[in-house]
């Protein structure tokens, strides 16, 4: 038996080994690792959307019970800090750059959205910290909020007098607009994408201390090596004196894998009292000050040929970005989705452009791999509508577009290489699994009880990669377990299971000896944390190349022990030549021990990918709706997935499943409401729509693998898939009626008017 058809190895459905902790109460997450006697922070926050500060007072706070420290901008520039968050920012069409205005960790002069750190409060309690809060004398003028997606406006920053962030484009302009003229057909659709919360299970938080002179911070975080970067250059602290780890993480969606104002706050009071200091939101904390994702608007155009060819596209975004840049919002918004946004379509022209415009609300950065879900339901929604418009099945539509197979690898009109790739295959597989032809019976069958019935396809690509390097270190401990060093983070995926999986596979080395480290930056020199889906495909990759690199450590030194020229390494063993005699990796290492080769002990291997990979498929969503009412179910839902080869499938599947869940709550029920004034109106989940298990579908889900060969492993990765499939398809699902614009939510007052409603 090859290692490859074992138990644990590769395309198996192992089970998740951290679940038994986690599900019996043992997880470690954040407040479970605080240091004894930590003192409580509590930020005070901005109750208006926009206003100058015209004086702040802090001296009652700081002179009540149990306070140890109040921080604000002035003193925490006071002891040594840098007052201003790190952003990316992007070139416009222009040449120019996009607005850069800066974004400061603790208010000054003016606040810009409600919720915004005025201040932290350092306690004994956190009542206390909280009661303290209430004494700061905050008094401001209020300024003109901006709360549209347009041009204009009152002016937020004076960085940027028209509200604009970034005026980006891409694509070749000319061409395209000479495609449109000569097109026997043209459709064009607006398309909103609403803006939803993150809400992961675990809210954000972090603890600091400082330990033998060195700062400690750990968070909930989902990579370790970029807020040590951020620590070290804001508090002017050497990055030697910086560590970072994360524990048990509990939910991310990428909105965990920026920097926060809290987190420099917490480091710059640990530091300047000598004392721990912890500080966790509660969820209405979250709802406010997280980076929120989606919030568009996109206007797309599709030309056609006679034969109902994709000649050209265009589309144009405008994206909400909040009061500030945060991080990555430029290219996040912008270049992400460009690099999808045409799917598996065989296109000649294109053009995309964005434009990113402040409001008086909190940021827009990431959420569920923000850029990708965005592209694909402006696509997938565009081309649907366009089937309905020219009166031709959306089915065929899309297939008569598909990149061939046999033209891959195929460079997109985007730049994107895609290498690999069958679509006709995927959606065929799609047609059979979700039972089309027996559609127009179960439609029947709805309309006997009164109900309407839809039947929505989304077909999506996403473009995987983020930092193609990524580091594995194997440490055989003295304890007779073997630990693996990884670089990315796990927020709930199961990489624990997936990477003993994986050096299992390549090793022979007993699953139940593994043990998976992560979020540390004294232990693992350097790693590109979780996000993007990238985790499986790069970490992967580091881990067969750290696992080949330790069976060539040994294998001189294994030979000697086994008086062997040379030796083999099959079926996780060493065997010397002609003979029976093996030894295992356990047992190499035990020798070399005891023989003091300790330079045997701790293998390092660094890997680069040379390009990115595209996971790829098709969702078939069924509705039923009331048309009473405008209630809304979703009650079948197929999906078939191109994720390449897959390590572990039933993890594949769960993620997909959770994916499928969060799109759906997007499409069905999450939004994000402000009001005119720029306060949040769904600040609690008594007010925010949160999808529940009771209105889920089953979801049926199906593999069709071709392996990716922009990495050994053939793998594509899949996190996101879920979400990205989810939202086109249900969405796709509510043409009835005669219906031609129908943007998410479908809530039942929504939907109720939608289809004619008084």
């Amino acid at each position: 038996m090859t290692l490859a058809n074992s138990k644990f190895g590769t395309a198996q459905p192992v089970k998740r080994r951290e679940d038994t902790r986690f599900l019996t109460g043992h997880g470690r997450y954040l407040d479970d690792t605080v240091p004894g006697g930590a003192l409580f922070g509590f930020v005070f926050r901005s109750s208006v959307a926009h206003a100058e500060i015209t004086d702040l007072d802090v001296t009652e706070a700081e002179a009540a019970d149990g306070v140890h420290l109040v921080l604000t901008a002035d003193s925490f520039e006071a002891a040594g800090g840098t007052n201003k968050m790190g952003a990316s920012i992007i070139s416009n069409r222009d040449g120019t750059q996009g607005a850069a205005p800066v974004r400061p960790i603790l208010a000054t002069g003016r606040v810009r959205f409600v919720g915004e750190a005025i201040a932290m409060v350092v306690a004994d309690s956190l009542e206390q910290a909280n009661d303290a809060a209430e004494l700061i004398g905050f008094e401001y003028d209020d300024l003109p909020v901006h709360m549209d997606l347009s041009e204009g406006g009152p002016a937020i920053h004076p960085e940027a007098p028209d509200n604009v962030a970034y005026d980006w484009g891409i694509g070749d302009a000319e061409k395209t607009d000479d495609a449109f003229k000569s097109a026997a057909f043209t459709t064009k659709v607006e398309i909103g994408d609403n803006r939803i919360i993150a809400n992961s299970m675990e809210p954000r938080g972090c603890w600091a201390a400082i330990e033998d002179g060195r700062l400690h911070m750990e968070y909930s975080g989902q990579g370790v090596w970029g807020l040590k970067g951020s620590l070290s250059s804001t508090l002017g602290i050497d990055k030697t004196d910086v560590h970072v780890t994360t524990p048990d993480v509990g939910g991310g969606f990428g909105m965990k894998a920026f920097d926060y104002p809290e987190y420099f706050m917490v480091a710059q009071a640990a530091h300047t009292l000598g004392r721990p200091v912890r500080w966790q939101a509660d969820r209405t904390e979250s709802m406010l000050t997280d980076n929120a994702g989606r919030d568009l608007v996109s206007t797309a155009e599709l030309a056609f040929d006679a034969n109902h060819k994709i000649t050209a596209y265009r589309v144009n975004a405008v994206s909400n970005m909040g009061a500030y840049n945060s991080t990555f919002a430029q290219f996040i918004q912008s270049d992400l989705a460009s690099k999808v946004l045409m799917g598996g379509y065989d296109v000649q022209a294109a053009y995309f452009s964005n434009q990113g415009i402040y409001t008086n609300t909190t940021q827009v950065d990431a959420y569920r791999g923000a850029g990708r879900p965005e592209a694909i339901y402006v696509l997938e929604r565009a081309i649907d509508y366009a089937a309905r418009e020219l009166g031709v099945d959306a089915m065929e539509l899309r297939r008569k577009n598909f990149i061939p197979a046999d033209k891959f690898p195929y460079t997109s009109v985007t730049g994107e290489l895609y290498d690999v790739g069958d679509f006709h295959k995927v959606l065929n597989r799609t047609e059979v699994e979700a039972d089309m032809a027996g559609f127009t019976a179960r439609k029947a069958t709805s309309a006997k009880t009164g109900k309407l019935r839809g039947l929505g396809v989304c077909y999506y690509i996403e473009s995987i990669l983020g930092s193609p390097d990524e580091t594995a270190h194997v440490e055989f401990a003295d304890t007779g377990r073997v630990n693996l060093y990884v670089g990315t983070q796990s927020n709930g995926q199961g990489h624990e299971t997936v990477y003993a999986q994986m050096l299992h596979e390549y090793t022979g080395i007993d699953i139940d000896l593994i043990d998976v480290i992560q979020g540390d930056s004294d232990r693992i020199a350097q790693g590109g944390g979780t996000g993007g889906s990238r985790s499986v495909t790069t970490q992967g990759t580091a881990n067969k190349a750290v696992a080949e690199k330790t069976i060539e450590t040994f294998r001189h030194f294994v030979a000697e022990q086994l008086g062997a020229h040379e030796v083999a390494f099959e079926d996780g063993a060493f065997r010397a030549e002609s003979s029976n005699t093996v030894m295992t990796l356990i047992e190499a290492a035990d020798a070399a021990r005891d023989q003091g080769r300790d330079d045997l002990l701790n293998v390092t291997a660094t890997t680069t990918l040379p390009g990115r990979s595209y996971p790829n498929g098709c969702h078939a969503a069924e509705v039923e709706i009331d048309p009473d009412t405008g209630v809304t179910e979703v009650v079948k839902y197929t999906v078939v997935d191109d994720f390449g080869v897959l390590m572990n499938p039933m993890m594949a599947e769960g993620q997909v499943h959770g994916g499928v869940v969060q799109g759906i709550g997007q499409a069905i029920s999450e939004h994000v409401v402000y009001d005119e004034d720029g306060q949040l109106l769904t600040a609690t989940f008594m007010d925010y729509g949160m999808p529940r298990a009771a209105d889920m579908p089953m979801i049926d889900f199906h593999s069709e693998p071709v392996p990716s060969t922009a990495n050994v492993l053939g793998m594509k990765g899949c996190g996101e898939a879920g979400t990205v499939g989810a939202l086109a398809a249900v969405a796709n699902a509510m043409w009835e009626r005669g219906v031609r614009h129908a943007d998410m939510p479908f809530t039942p007052q929504r939907v109720w008017q939608m289809l004619g409603g008084k």
